[in-house]
């Protein structure tokens, strides 16, 4: 496993959700509160999207194009680069946005919120499925973030960064159950997360800026330590899958981290899997 490489300069307030997927051709992110999409192209540079208010994620659609989370709500573009439609809101209520989302093996979406002022169970976990039907998954949650499933789909793993730790659920006929505590964030405030075709977990440690592994088991395998405190979201991605890409933010910093706001990149031993794109 090598150190971590600073592979953009630090082009966001708050950079997150990285996804890696040939159809956009290879790294994009969002500068959530800026409301843009980033996508580092194979010579170095970065374009940047404007997409709205907030840009709290972005994945690959199946047909092609991409969805992409605005404050209240989704919007869905047919191609890579092309601006994005909004879709009908999620919710009214002003106070609270979306934060972070992800995809299951059924095509199925799932987007959870945050409230501005983060008070606690104000916001919710929804799974909007590929015709566009909307439930909410969890009806209580204060700071959703990352989600991914185990490579057989049997698990799903998922932080509402509050709690103080990853829980993992068992995915039973396409729900989430049994839902338990799968480790602690430590000193940490688990953030983003993504699964290797190991089933292993990758989980952003926001705050102290790490980056940690753990087993199938919630055994610790290993953590990446960054130059910044607010490391925020990995993905697995590149020609072989190997390439551990890390988002970071300067949100709200009291003193100047000069790589703040910067995405890395660290070699590793297990790699990732296809991102898992929505069917809608």
């Amino acid at each position: 496993m090598s150190t971590p490489e600073q592979i953009t300069d630090p082009l966001c307030y708050h950079g997150e959700g990285p996804v890696w997927s040939e159809s956009w051709g290879g790294l994009r992110w969002v500068d959530m509160l800026a409301g843009d999409l980033m996508t580092l192209r194979g010579d170095g540079t970065v374009d940047r999207l404007h997409v709205g208010d907030v840009a709290a994620f972005v994945r690959p659609r199946t047909a092609g194009g991409y969805v992409v989370g605005l404050e209240r709500g989704i919007a869905l573009a047919d191609g890579p680069d092309e601006l994005p439609v909004p879709q009908p809101e999620l919710w009214s209520d002003t106070g609270i946005r979306l934060n972070e989302g992800g995809c299951d093996p059924d095509g199925n979406l799932y987007a959870g919120g945050m409230p501005y002022v983060k008070t606690p169970g104000a916001a919710q976990l929804y799974r909007i499925t590929p015709a566009g039907e909307v439930a909410v998954v969890l009806p209580e949650v204060t700071t959703s973030n990352g989600i991914d499933f185990s490579p057989d789909g049997t698990r799903a793993y998922y932080n509402d960064t509050q709690t103080g730790g990853t829980d993992v659920f068992d995915v039973v006929d396409g729900e989430l159950t049994n839902r338990r505590l799968f480790h602690s964030a430590d000193d940490g405030r688990a953030d983003g997360l993504c699964v290797d075709a190991g089933g292993n977990v990758w989980v952003a440690l926001n705050r102290v800026g790490r980056v940690r592994l753990y087993s199938p088991t919630a055994e610790i395998l290993t953590e990446i330590s960054f130059p910044v405190h607010l490391t925020t979201a990995c993905t697995l991605g590149g020609a072989d899958g190997r390439d551990l890409f890390v988002t970071t933010s300067r949100e709200k910093l009291e003193d100047p981290e000069p790589e703040a706001g910067a995405v890395f990149r660290v070699r590793v031993d297990v790699p990732g899997r296809p991102v898992l794109p929505y069917a809608g």
